[in-house]
């Protein structure tokens, strides 16, 4: 009857064999064995043949109501039965061997890995140990360790490791009991306090006695030795105990490398790889590996397997070691801060600032405005710190994304700051002042003449403009026939003199019939503003006075040759002719100026006028006191016609298997063959005598022109330069803006850039981005673009150290390395490299006078200079509306009482796309459409169209002249430090105080590391979503209007994903623009927009790069958003569009896809980047594009229609 109570379970047949056995051996357990021990052994045996036989038999034992394993493991616990015990140890092995962890995993829940312990306790007491119990019992703890997370605590608690210890010391020839041993003692070394005991008791300088040179042997043995003694070195203090073991794993290596010509054992010679690189974990690890000439061993067996694809686990490892162990170096420079230095008037009271500012200034005339000696600021940290962690996590581009699903800290949960500020922190009166910027809510325009309507609205005048030199580089010298004194080793050859030409004497020729030069006196500045260019080439000739050049006009003046800066040849004549530099020579030296033809763009670029450019350079001041002017500036912009898709990622560049090994081992023969790098300096602004000229052998760098930015250029091959960028001023970080003109390349050769000072942990350049560049020669014959190119690009982290105070107080970080390769199509090129489209403040100026030559007599248009920057520059503000119809009451109330629009962009100087966004909305707002003048009527718009212009101007990347970001100063700005920041503020502080606070405001930026353009905004219910906050219904109150707009721009704007979008307000970003608006000033719909600086995931523009066309797109496109928003929110249109204002849903099922991501602050980013892993997955082509307006990927080409009209179709 019990027979039959025990083996009726749910699903088991009750005529099974095995378990009649079962219920048989239960019966012998509860009668604690007394009988016969030879019957249980009979009983086991069975059970194990059936096992053995049948695999029916193992599912009924393991399946769910059986208690066949629970009888198992009490006979195993109450037996003392040698034959007994040893045939339970087989089932269990056969059990467990097959079927996985379900199987392991029952077995735990019931409790056996304490009973195998306990067993291991037992048979070690006897005299002497079953070696065959032991081997078995090994065998089942080596597979049940693993899936048993409190195995080594048990293991260690109860003595059972020693027990495998001893048991492994005394059996080292015994390669059967050895290997299920060291199965165990792995797992034991997963547990840290495990493997630091081990260590103690010698069982690191055990596993140099088993492992050994290349054998056909044992080779299962060696592998899980390998394993083992990798598992326990991940202690530092084993690892310490190994350092003298490196040569002979070094050798080790190579003997395996030399002998398995098969490749059949690559997981040996990754174990030894393995090992090695957990011992180089550590300092004293690195010295032995450098030391035991593991460099080159590791880069020669690792460049033998370039070839072998599947060798790319050993490739990996060996150049993650490598790296790791290239020395630390400080960055070729006498100091990390910029070059440049501005006094301020008034130091910040706390912040980095003022900690460059409270140092000891070093000695020398270069650091006579530094604040802190050179060797303090940049050493390389001495001790091992966080070196562990970066070596675990050295799969470089994918560090700051893996916890992107981890809880997010930084989200504001204090409701309070969620909410609207009540009262308004600054009396009235004191906000009177800014009541003359908005002339607009007072104008009555009974004086105005709507006949002239432009002479009735008057703008603030601009600041007197300078008159020292400025030099566009066009035209200088030719080096000399004979080679100058070769320079003393350590200097700088001084560069041939080339006197500063004045933009006063430029003259704009037209080149008529092919018939030669005709020089013209420059009219009356102004005079000109408005007059085309006459389509074709046109010439600018340079007046400039040779070495004996007098005043008097019958002197002779010597004529330059016409090579332009860096040496480009300009053409002369009709079209098609050209004159190189060889047949100028032999020409008569009567004539008295070298000329540059100038592309015609005035039907392109109705907004660029190139000597209109020269004007406003003039006016626009800069710490550095720039005197010459970029080609690309000058020029100017024509967005090209063909599309530029995202780079795909290139098998040994960019792809995780192997990572850019092709760049990482060019970097690692610096270390292995020193004799062939030259580290040759050709460029370097902290030596007054460089930029260096020399034979033309070397590439000529430039960046002393507006918004450029390169500190430092370095020839370390032949065709190899490494670049150092500046950092922003009185900062001694922000690297990432990069602008820089090079001259002297040689035509097909493959030039390689390494920018080696980049801060960021990742890039969009591993991910599809390419650099800009700009050819002059291609310009001069009528293509005057922007590019993308470059190949091999790829982002890593470098061996050049960053101090603890350029880090944030962190210690052992790295820089990192953006490097690309370039060949040059052209002779005599002057090209220029920069991180995105430049857009300098006086493009700005220029373009905002074009405007105003382009208003209409039913436009409103007013300019006013908002302050003055810390270096000088006006910050313009722009009110755009349109004018009343009439001087009635209706119509005077009507424009009044328009609702406002704040915009404002720049505040980042390296994000130049938002600058190209803002001019979009600008040209669509200035445009004559119909959409247009609907807007202008609809709303009145207050735009900033730059709030940080001395950053632009001096080549900043995040910052202004008081070395801070400005968009962490908008809770208290200072009008000393933060002026622009300060008088915006007020501006909409002085709106809300009146009653008029915006309907929209949104400040423009760009995303280094994230595809597409979104937005961020602030919502009180999104954020208390995203944290544990218990919250009442009426606290979480609010108008989900917010993601309107956005809405409404996902649905219109190709490039606009509501995906990336997010209203979550966090600590760190409570002092930027969005959100002191959204919570000091009452406007619901603040917003940050970001605009990716690489390219689209989705949509019509997916796989492409982003260009200028498709950034201004976004401008405009925007504006007729804010129209459609306009009408939506009418009472008369509500109804018809409620599915737009019903975000309800959205939200719901947002959050219910767990879209929301949670964000960190990181101090590089704008508003950003959610710490989520970048979603790259569209790249790979897999899934189908399968939106109606998605673009004919074969369609490498825009229309003419599309490039010229590509406005119109907006309406």
């Amino acid at each position: 009857m019990n027979k039959h109570k025990m083996i009726t379970e749910k699903g088991v047949p009750s005529n099974s064999r095995v378990l009649m056995l079962f219920g048989q051996l239960e019966k012998l357990n509860r009668e604690s064995m007394l009988v016969d021990p030879e019957i249980a052994r009979q009983i086991t045996a069975k059970i194990l043949h059936l096992i053995q036989t049948q695999e029916k038999t193992r599912k009924e034992i393991v399946s769910k109501g059986s208690s066949g394993m629970e009888v198992i493991l009490a006979t195993l616990e109450n037996t003392q039965d040698l034959q007994s015990i040893l045939n339970i140890l087989y089932i269990l092995n056969e059990l467990l061997t097959v079927g996985g962890g379900r199987r392991i995993g029952v077995f735990v829940s019931k409790g056996g890995t304490g009973i195998l312990l306990q067993l291991v306790i037992s048979a070690s007491k006897e005299s002497p140990p079953s070696e065959e119990v032991m081997l078995q019992l090994h065998s089942v703890l080596a597979k049940v360790g693993p899936k048993d997370r409190k195995f080594g605590v048990k293991a260690r608690l109860n003595g059972a490791l020693n027990v495998t210890v001893n048991l492994l010391k005394q059996n080292l020839q015994n390669y059967k009991l050895l290997l299920p041993c060291l199965l165990v003692l792995q797992v034991y070394s997963s547990n840290t306090v495990n493997a630091v005991s081990l260590g103690k008791n010698g069982v690191v300088e055990l596993m140099f006695k088993i492992i050994g040179p290349y054998s056909k042997k044992n080779t299962s043995l060696l592998k899980v030795s390998l394993d083992t003694l990798g598992a326990l070195l991940k202690s530092k203090t084993n690892a310490q105990r190994a350092v003298v073991h490196v040569p002979i794993l070094l050798h080790i290596y190579q003997d395996w490398h030399r002998n398995d010509t098969r490749h059949r054992h690559i997981l040996i010679r990754k174990g030894i790889l393995g090992c090695l690189k957990n011992i180089t974990n550590i300092k004293l690890g690195r010295k032995a590996f450098i030391d035991a000439d593991g460099m080159r061993i590791l880069y020669n067996t690792s460049t033998e397997c370039l070839p072998v694809r599947t060798l790319d686990p050993l490739i990996n490892t060996s150049s993650l070691i490598m790296r790791k162990c290239f020395p630390k170096n400080r960055l070729p420079l006498p100091t990390i801060k910029s070059v440049f230095h501005h006094q301020l008037l008034r130091v910040p009271a706390g912040g980095p600032v003022a900690q460059l500012y409270n140092q000891p200034l070093g000695r020398g005339p270069i650091y006579q405005f530094y604040t802190k000696p050179p060797w303090v600021d940049d050493v390389v940290d001495e001790s091992d710190n966080n070196e562990d962690a970066e070596a675990e996590n050295d799969m470089e581009n994918e560090v700051e994304e893996k916890d992107h699903h981890a809880g997010n800290d930084d989200i504001e949960t204090d409701i309070n700051k969620l909410r609207p500020k009540e009262t308004h922190s600054r009396p009235f009166e004191e906000l009177k002042i800014y009541e003359r910027f908005f002339m607009e809510l007072s104008e009555d325009f009974q004086v105005f003449n709507f006949d002239n309507p432009k002479k009735g609205v008057t703008a603030t005048p601009a600041a007197p403009k300078s008159h020292r030199p400025i030099v566009v580089p066009t035209a200088q010298a030719l080096p000399p026939k004979n080679p100058t004194a070769a320079p003393l080793q350590g200097e700088c050859p001084h560069p041939a003199p080339v006197p500063a030409l004045d933009l006063d004497t430029i003259n704009i020729t037209k080149d008529q019939d092919g018939c030669g030069d005709h020089t013209h006196s420059r009219p009356h500045p102004g005079a000109g503003l408005e007059q085309e260019l006459v389509q074709g080439l046109e010439q600018v000739a340079l007046d400039g006075a040779g070495p004996q050049g007098g005043g008097g006009g019958g002197n002779k003046h010597n004529r330059q040759p016409p090579i332009l800066a860096g040496g480009v040849a300009a053409r002369l004549g009709g079209e098609g002719e050209e004159m190189l530099a060889e047949d100028w020579a032999e020409e008569e030296e009567s004539s008295e100026e070298g000329v540059l033809h100038v592309p015609d763009t005035a039907l392109l670029l109705p907004l660029h006028d190139p000597d209109l450019y020269v004007e406003m350079v003039k006016s626009t001041s800069s710490v550095p006191q720039f005197s010459e002017v970029a080609y690309p500036d000058y020029f100017g912009h024509v967005a090209p016609t063909s599309r530029e898709h995202i780079l795909e990622r290139v098998y040994g560049v960019q792809s995780p298997l192997p990572p850019f090994r092709t760049k990482i081992f060019q970097d690692i023969e610096r270390l292995i063959h020193p004799n062939d790098i030259l580290d040759k300096v050709v460029y370097d602004l902290d030596i007054q005598s460089c930029p260096v000229v020399d034979g033309g052998e070397s590439l000529k760098f430039n960046s002393q022109f507006e918004s450029g930015n390169l500190r430092k250029a370095v020839q370390i091959r032949k065709f190899e330069y490494d670049l150092v960028l500046n950092s922003d001023i009185n900062s001694n970080h922000y690297h990432q803006w990069f602008y820089f003109e090079v001259s002297g390349m040689r035509v097909g050769a493959p030039y390689r850039f390494n920018i080696i000072n980049c801060e960021k942990s990742n890039s969009q350049f591993n991910y599809g981005m390419q650099v800009l560049m700009y050819s002059v020669q291609e310009a001069i014959s009528g293509r005057p673009r922007w590019v993308r190119t470059g190949t091999d690009i790829c982002y890593y982290k470098n061996h050049f150290s960053r101090s603890s105070i350029a880090a944030g107080g962190q210690k052992g970080k790295s820089y990192y390395t953006m490097t690309f390769s370039m060949t040059f199509n052209h002779k005599d090129d002057v090209c220029y490299f920069a991180y995105h489209y430049p857009y300098t403040y006086s493009t700005l100026k220029m373009h905002l006078q074009k405007l105003e030559a382009l208003r209409t007599p039913q436009t409103y248009l007013r300019e006013d200079i908002l302050c003055e920057t810390l270096g000088g520059n006006s910050c313009p503000l722009l009110t755009i509306t349109a004018m009343p119809e009439s001087t009635s009451n209706d119509q005077i109330c009507q424009f009044r009482n328009r609702p406002l629009v704040f915009l404002s962009s720049r505040v980042h100087p390296g994000e130049t796309n938002a600058s190209w966004v803002m001019k979009g909305t600008l040209e669509f707002l200035m445009g004559s459409s119909p959409l247009a003048h609907s807007l202008r009527e609809a709303y009145i718009f207050k735009i900033v169209p730059m709030l940080n212009p001395d950053g632009v101007v001096n080549g900043n990347h995040r910052c202004s002249l008081s070395g801070e970001d400005l968009n962490r100063q908008w809770q208290n700005p200072s009008p000393e430090l933060h002026p622009t920041i300060y008088h915006t503020k007020s501006l909409l502080q002085y709106l809300a105080a009146i009653q008029r606070a915006p309907l929209v405001f949104c400040d423009y930026h760009g995303h280094s590391r994230k595809k597409n353009v979104f937005m961020y905004g602030c919502s009180l219910k999104e954020t208390v979503w995203e944290t544990n906050i218990s919250a009442t219904s009426c606290e979480l109150h609010e108008d989900l209007g917010y993601r309107t707009l956005p809405k409404i721009l996902s649905q219109m704007a190709p490039a606009f994903s509501m995906a990336s979008c997010s209203f979550v307000v966090e600590r760190s970003k409570e002092a930027t623009a969005r959100v002191v608006v959204w919570r000091e000033i009452g406007v619901q719909r603040s917003y940050t927009m970001e605009s990716t600086l690489c390219g689209c995931d989705q949509g019509k523009y997916k796989g492409l790069q982003i260009g200028t066309r498709e950034l201004e797109e976004m401008g405009a496109q925007f504006c007729v958003a804010l129209l459609r928003l306009k009408r939506l929110t009418s009472p008369l249109k509500l109804r018809n569009h409620a599915h737009l204002l019903d975000v309800e849903s959205d939200l719901t099922e947002t959050r219910c896809k767990g879209s929301s991501t949670p964000s960190t602050y990181l101090l590089e980013d704008e508003e950003a980047s959610f710490m989520e892993e970048v979603d790259y997955s569209a790249e790979s082509g897999d899934e189908p594009d399968n939106d109606p307006n998605t673009a004919d990927p074969h369609d490498n080409h825009l229309s003419d229609s599309e490039s010229n009209n590509h406005r119109d179709s907006l309406t």
